[in-house]
């Protein structure tokens, strides 16, 4: 069982994140591993070792080379990682990231299932893992809960609103997980020592077949041109009760789909 989980280093969400001169987010310097795909890769490491054998491969892209938050999951028990990095992916819009990362997978080779978050920290665009599976020809499923591999096929209860529904799909396939789904391990000190020494294949997109007009600004659909604060948030509705309230709570609540 031979699987890729694609996992994304961002910088440190307990400081204050920097805008360029382009609004997009600062991504100099130490970079660490999205707490997001940490359950990825969890996940990958128990199917792969229920499976009895094959190994867990990262893929990544970063505009600075960075390897940061690849060694906390390699440490964590994957074997190998993919990094696609260039200074062209700045400013790489989501369709153009999931073409990065497609090539990549088909770069690592043999794959049999490819695990992502359900989305980043940093983007939330949540549209990744299905142009993954789109661009790669491959089903994707999707706000997995939980995941089984047998018999070919995978197996998942995709959350939702009212509880979970049942799909399963042949193999390969790529599988957005949500958080959750398995508790990641802590990196032993045994395990960061090892990653230290794990294989990183460094390649640009170029070495992908992609072109110039495939990432960066240039590929880019979206443009930024302003970013502004949000709005304080605004006091809310004071409801006295004059034997009506509970109606007016209960409407509220409807209203949110709480209820």
């Amino acid at each position: 069982m031979n699987i890729v989980v694609c996992v994304k280093q961002i910088p440190d969400p307990t400081t204050p994140g920097e805008l360029d001169a382009d609004h997009t987010l600062k991504r100099e310097g130490k970079l660490i591993l999205d707490e997001s795909d940490s359950y990825g890769v969890e996940m990958a490491l128990q199917l792969v070792d229920a499976a009895g054998d094959g190994e867990v491969t990262l893929v990544s892209m970063v505009p600075n080379g960075e390897v940061s938050g690849l060694r906390t999951a390699l440490a964590m028990g994957a074997a190998k990682a993919v990094l696609v990095s260039d200074p062209s992916l700045h400013g790489t819009d989501a369709l153009g990231t999931a073409k990065v990362l497609a090539n990549a997978i088909e770069r690592v080779g043999d794959v049999d299932l490819v695990l992502a978050a359900t989305e980043s920290t940093d983007g939330y665009t949540g549209t990744i893992s299905p142009q993954v599976a789109e661009l790669l020809g491959w089903p994707s499923l999707t706000f997995a809960k939980h995941v089984e591999i047998a018999d070919g096929k995978v197996t998942i209860q995709r959350q939702t609103e009212a509880g979970y529904d049942l799909v399963a799909a042949s193999l390969p396939a790529v599988v957005s997980v949500t958080a959750g789904v398995v508790e990641p391990r802590y990196p032993s000190f045994k395990g960061i020592m090892a990653a230290k020494n794990k294989p990183v294949d460094q390649c640009t997109p170029a070495d992908l077949g992609l072109s110039a007009d495939d990432v960066g600004w240039v590929g880019a659909r979206q443009q930024i041109v302003s970013v502004e604060a949000a709005p304080q948030r605004e006091a809310g509705e004071k409801i006295e009760d004059d034997g009506t309230a509970h109606e007016r709570i209960v409407a509220f609540l409807e209203q949110l789909k709480v209820i």
